[in-house]
């Protein structure tokens, strides 16, 4: 494979039942209080392609303590700090060598071919353990969108200087989080 990062837009909750109803709801409230009409919801992962191997990068829920086997270089709490005592309220940013991507094979308009120079490859590949880990799904960093996987992806693809615009999302899509990774990663570059 040539060397490079792949982007994929999985739809939401895809080979999950619990997570594709829970976004149709909050989807539902967005577009009622928005007064527009309903976008498909999709959640990102990427493949990273560089001289060392190939990488999956994604955000997922902590399905047990071994993260290490995944690749898990960080992790952060889901809805508040106090509960992420408790697994199911913690979630895993993983830098997965020859790891997967479970629902790779939902997949839609992908994958998305972001770059093929192999040193903005390796700078992305790096920044993984340097992420944010803001709570999931509130806007500690006051970016004005909540933090989740869309957004760790999103702050990578800037971070590492590559065209976010670049990342198109399917027809009639949404990727809650993309904006906020963009304007963290953003606001992190104006400083440095």
């Amino acid at each position: 494979m040539i060397d490079g990062v792949d982007l994929y837009w999985l739809p939401l909750g895809a080979g999950g039942h619990f997570v594709r109803l829970n976004g149709r709801v909050y989807e539902a409230c967005d577009a009622a209080i928005h007064r527009r009409s309903r976008y498909d919801l999709y959640h990102s992962a990427l493949e990273v392609h560089v001289p060392s191997g190939r990488f999956v990068i994604e955000q997922t829920p902590v399905p047990d303590g071994r993260g290490a086997r995944r690749g898990v270089v960080a992790e952060g709490a889901v809805g508040s700090r106090w509960a992420a005592r408790l697994r199911i309220f913690r979630y895993e940013v993983r830098r997965w060598r020859d790891g997967v991507i479970p629902d790779l094979s939902e997949a839609v308009d992908s994958p998305r071919r972001l770059t093929n120079d192999p040193a903005v490859a390796q700078r992305l590949l790096d920044l993984v353990p340097s992420v944010p880990t803001p709570v999931w799904g509130r806007d500690e960093l006051h970016a004005g969108e909540m933090w989740n996987s869309n957004a760790i992806i999103s702050w990578l693809i800037v971070s590492a200087g590559l065209d976010a615009a670049e990342a198109r999302l399917p027809a009639r899509g949404s990727a809650p989080g993309w904006q906020a990774g963009m304007v963290v990663a953003s606001r992190a570059q104006q400083l440095g």
